[in-house]
């Protein structure tokens, strides 16, 4: 069973919107391996984008905290709330259906409260100039601890609507 075997792509694409909407999270939705199964952009700041049109940024800075996160959920079955390297907040829920673990719903792309971007980090691990990785990070927002779990709790609310209606139809 998969994600897309319980609803349409389509039902999972407005999740994404919804998060970015309600909260500025990267809103995404991911499958077991830890791919995501959309293709919707909500970037919550400028840097985000400029790490992932790299391969290296995308692959050592968003891919392996995604796949970390992805495997810890599946264990643990509680939402988990981590940095990147970049030290950019991300969040995960896990999504389970008849005790099968079908992936994650979460976000990502915004700063804790009072912390600031890892400019030389992101440049290491990247091969980014860290005069622009600086300049992209000045846009960045932040999210509290108050928010985060409000994203959380809302996420988890939607993932049950989600399965009790398209579990309904099927």
């Amino acid at each position: 069973m998969t994600l897309l075997d319980i609803c349409p792509l389509e039902t999972w694409e407005t999740l994404e919107t919804d998060l970015h909407e309600k909260f500025n999270l990267q809103g995404s939705v991911f499958n077991p391996e830890g791919v995501r199964i959309t293709t919707v952009k909500n970037f919550s700041n400028p840097l985000c984008p400029a790490i992932k049109s790299i391969e290296k940024g995308q692959t050592f800075i968003c891919s392996a905290a995604h796949m970390n996160m992805n495997a810890m959920v599946k264990k643990s079955r509680d939402p988990l709330v981590e940095e990147c390297d970049a030290g950019l907040t991300k969040l995960v829920v896990p999504v389970f259906h008849n005790d099968e673990f079908l992936g994650v719903v979460g976000g990502c792309g915004l700063l804790p409260e009072g912390e600031a971007v890892d400019s030389f980090a992101v440049s290491k691990i990247a091969g980014m100039d860290e005069a622009d990785v600086t300049r992209l990070a000045e846009d960045v927002p932040h999210i509290s601890v108050e928010t985060i779990a409000a994203a959380i709790d809302f996420i988890q609310e939607r993932i049950q609507q989600i399965l009790d209606s398209c579990n309904s139809k099927n």
